[in-house]
């Protein structure tokens, strides 16, 4: 056997493993759907006829969800919620990329500033609300600015070692083409630090969810956190459990929205990925 034919061989077993490994996109849809279908169905059998106060049956939390979704003041906690959410995610990621591009590219100034961010990113994000509470008292402004800090730390610091782990050569390249600083930054730094910096705008967005609810719980009177825990403090119990469930759809969807932008942003590295898996 030659050389060449050898390459093709393990090339083409390389191709099968992977082909074998790699579950059908519509299997992976399927499942998808169907896991959180048969946990539904379980704990609707496991609930049925329960009588336990806090743990009632999942019949009666689903029609008091109907309920309140047909009310104004539900309806507007969720808006209030969503508000805040896309608020303050939308600054952090700003802040984050404009933030970590700066002290990835002036070494000097990450000197000065990196370790006072390591210690603020060290602090629990949801032990920075009574803080501002205690500051800047209640209202929207406080909710969105403790989440707005809270979640930019983990965008910052994608964005920073994505800027800094650029190949050297790519620089001296753009500079030889005679590039403009603009040009440098937008048309080669970010693209090529863009899988980092939506890394760490996945976890922004997740921080963010977690210090909204925590947000709305702290004294605040709009919102779906703060309208959870007005139902649990007047032992609503129904109430209570119909606002978790219309929390953990509203954090899957914002969840798969960002998936699915992501993967349109990112489609050109996700090509090259699969492309280098084979070869």
């Amino acid at each position: 056997m030659t050389v060449s034919t050898a390459t093709r061989v393990t090339r083409t077993a390389s191709k099968r493993r992977t082909g074998t490994r790699r579950a059908p996109r519509w299997m992976l849809v399927a499942l998808e759907i169907v896991v959180p279908v048969v946990l539904l169905a379980l704990w609707w059998v496991v609930s049925a006829g329960s009588t336990n106060t806090f743990f009632p049956p999942l019949q009666n939390i689903l029609q008091t969800l109907i309920q309140e979704l047909g009310t104004p003041t539900f309806l507007a906690d969720i808006g209030s919620s969503l508000l805040n959410l896309l608020i303050s995610f939308v600054l952090a990621s700003v802040l984050g990329v404009v933030l970590g591009t700066l002290l990835g590219l002036v070494r000097w100034v990450s000197w000065l500033v990196e370790p006072t961010i390591h210690f603020f990113r060290a602090i629990p994000p949801v032990a920075l609300v009574p803080i501002f509470v205690a500051l800047l008292g209640f209202g929207t402004e406080t909710r969105i600015l403790s989440i707005t800090l809270a979640a930019l730390f983990p965008t910052l610091i994608a964005t920073l070692d994505g800027v800094r782990a650029i190949d050297p050569t790519m620089n001296m390249v753009t500079r030889v083409y005679g590039l403009t600083r603009g040009q440098r930054i937008f048309g080669v730094t970010l693209p090529a630090a863009s899988p980092r910096i939506f890394s760490g705008m996945q976890v922004s967005l997740q921080t963010a969810f977690i210090v909204m609810i925590a947000s709305e719980m702290l004294g605040s009177s709009t919102g779906l956190g703060a309208a959870t825990l007005q139902a649990q403090q007047s032992f609503m119990i129904a109430n209570m459990w119909a606002g978790i469930i219309v929390l953990g759809i509203i954090g899957y969807v914002a969840s798969a929205l960002f998936a699915l932008m992501r993967g349109r942003v990112l489609r050109w590295y996700i090509r090259s990925q699969q492309i280098g898996k084979e070869a």
